[in-house]
């Protein structure tokens, strides 16, 4: 007979190494990126704020002259998330990074989750109207089944 060896926890090795979350400006998306910061913090994991730049705005499809405005989105939320760091200098070693993408928020942040290699997705619940029709943005990704989703209400 074997003799079984007991089951060693190995602290400091497991959890995930990168978590991203899903940026659009909305409230919900800045709850979620701030639960995603959370957990990167604890974990020591990278956190990966993403923002997808639509390819094609509503405007635009209707001829509506939109200028560059989702470059402009970007670099808001840039400007909104190192105000927050600074005013949170305790949060200590959290490391993160911006990123955009484009395309539409699902593919986008699929993209994102495959090439940043992510161990793990947080996106907030969606507050549109027109995820009845198509499917939320979560719920999709929850479908994929490729990553832990966490839905940040």
């Amino acid at each position: 007979m074997t003799e079984q060896q007991p089951h060693r926890f190995e602290r400091g090795t497991d959890g995930p190494k990168v978590i991203v979350a899903g940026l659009d400006g909305s409230d919900s998306s800045m709850r979620a990126a701030a639960y995603a910061a959370g957990l990167a913090r604890r974990q020591n994991a990278m956190l990966a704020l993403v923002y997808v730049q639509p390819v094609m705005t509503a405007g635009a499809a209707l001829g509506v002259p939109v200028g560059d405005t989702t470059g402009e989105v970007a670099e808001d939320l840039v400007s909104e998330i190192r105000a927050a760091a600074e005013r949170f200098s305790d949060a200590g070693n959290l490391r993160w990074e911006f990123h955009t993408f484009r395309g539409d928020p699902y593919n986008g942040l699929v993209t994102a989750a495959d090439e940043l290699k992510a161990d793990a997705v947080v996106v907030g619940t969606s507050e549109s109207a027109g995820h009845r029709f198509i499917g939320s943005v979560a719920v999709r990704l929850v479908k994929a089944g490729l990553w832990p989703v966490t839905v940040v209400p």
